[in-house]
This record gives structure tokens, sequence and C-alpha cells, in this order.
């Protein structure tokens, strides 16, 4: 049986070689007297630590001491602190604060998820479990996938777009074109709540669902289909508004242009649905 992460310490004797089965004082020991011959040689500033965003505060302590107070480098850094910066410029950009609103309850009283740069089944298996309770409690839960891969979770969708790598935005722009063509929003909600709207409209403008599915590389069927059930749609009929929920994650956190994206995501919520449906959560 092959596993997919090392299970015991392995050491290759040099670059290329195969790696061999080594006990853990040993591959301590090797460590740390590598670790220490780079800063005899080279001074304390030669080497960093790049921490996990998943450690507790009391580790992330023992860490500074080691690097700050025992080594003598300012070489560190760690996944929390930048892991979530575009969902943080994100949902500052677009609900004013970092303060996504949805919650695991939601996923039980949606009628849409759209999951956008996630492999959720593998990277979030709990979530993902609920997920699959949510859509044996309600069969007519419809599940959109949005991923460049044919992953875990895209094998689950009901819709699966399969988009080029980098066009997520414009993924975004096109389905919000459609319903703002398609006068599925809210204006009251609208005028009430939000500013900007004329320039978002205008910035849409350019993003049909012809040209929008060229830019991503899906069937245009997709793309509007994709639309209509975000916006809450019941089948092709428009007098039934059902809530949608959506969830992403690195995909479209870790990108150059991961707040755009974001952002972009959040206004498909922010004016168009009349429905109850939520602002996207996120998954760390």
């Amino acid at each position: 049986m092959q596993h997919a992460r090392l299970l015991h310490p392995q050491w290759r004797a040099q670059r290329g070689a195969a790696p061999q089965r080594i006990g853990w004082d040993a591959a301590l020991d090797l460590a740390a007297d590598r670790f220490a011959g780079v800063i005899r040689a080279h001074g304390p500033d030669a080497v960093g630590f790049y921490l996990s965003g998943q450690l507790l505060t009391e580790d992330y302590y023992v860490f500074n001491k080691l690097a700050k107070g025992l080594i003598g480098t300012n070489n560190l850094d760690t996944n929390s602190r930048l892991c979530m910066s575009s969902a943080v410029s994100g949902y500052k950009a677009t609900l004013g604060a970092d303060a996504p609103p949805a919650c695991y309850d939601d996923i039980g009283l949606a009628h849409t998820l759209f999951i956008a740069g996630s492999n959720a089944a593998y990277a979030h298996p709990i979530l993902f479990r609920r997920i699959e309770d949510a859509k044996r409690a309600n069969p007519s839960l419809r599940l959109i996938v949005v991923d460049p891969r044919r992953t875990e979770t895209a094998e689950a969708a009901d819709l699966f777009l399969q988009i080029l790598p980098g066009s997520d935005v414009a993924l975004f722009n096109g389905m919000l074109h459609l319903m703002l063509w398609e006068d599925l929003i809210d204006r009251g909600y609208i005028e009430r709540h939000t500013t900007g709207f004329e320039a978002l409209r205008e910035r849409v403008r350019e993003f049909s669902p012809a040209h929008t599915a060229a830019l991503c590389g899906i069937r245009e069927a997709d793309l509007v289909a994709a639309a209509r059930w975000f916006a809450g749609l019941d089948g092709d009929s428009g007098s039934a508004r059902r809530p949608t929920l959506s969830l992403y994650c690195q995909g479209l956190n870790q990108s150059h242009n991961g707040t755009a994206k974001n952002a972009a995501l959040i206004n498909l919520h922010r004016p168009p649905l009349r429905s109850a449906g939520r602002a996207p959560g996120r998954c760390r």
C-alpha cells in the first residue's frame, strides 16, 4: 500500500539517491547538525523559519524564542499571516469587515452550493461530510464546482465548470452579467445597502455569456446554468428563489490577483440575490 505522506524519517546520502529510513534520534541529530553548520559558516541570518498556520499560540511563542532569542535571526514568518490575506482584503472591500457571515448550518439550508478553488473532499473532509449529509437530506440540493482540475470534489458535482487557469474573475463577472441582464436582482436591497452598483454594472457589461465561455474554456450552456442556479432559480422558472452558499479556498486566495477573485465572488451575492443567499464562507 502506498502512502501520500511520510510515516518515518528518511534520508538521502546524496542528491538523487534513493531515500533510506533512519531513526528519529538520528534524524533530529542530523537536522540540528546541518542547521548549526549553516549558522557557523554564514551567520544566523542565513537560516529562517516558515511555520504552519495550524499551530497553537504556545507553539508560535516557542518558535519565536528559538529563532530570535537562541539563534538570533528575525527571519521567521508563518502561513497564518499571508494565507488568508486575499480573503481579508476581499471581505473588507465588499463587506466592510473581515467577518464572513456564513456558518456550518447554512450548508443544510442552501439549495445550491457553489465551490470554487477548493478540493474540499480531499482537503476539508469534515466539511465535505456535512455537504454529503445535506445532499442526502435534500436530494434537490445542487452542487456547482469550479476548478481547472478534475478533483474528487468535482466528481461529486451536479455541474462542473473546468475553467482555464486564471479565468476565475472572468467567470464570476460573466455570471453577474447574466444575472443583471436577466434581472435576477433585488433592486430594493441594492438601493438600501450597496454603493457603486452602476460602476459594477458597466464593469461586467462586456462579459456576455458567449464571450465569458470562450475566455473560461467552458460551454456557454453550463455558464448560463451556473448563473441561474446561483441566482436561486428553481428550474427554468423565475417564480421561485432558493438560497445559495458559496465556499472557496486557496485556489482563489493563493493567487497574484486573489483579492480580485474574492471580491468578484462576493459581488455575486451582494447585490443580486432575492433569496436568502448568504455571502461566501472560507476554508482554512
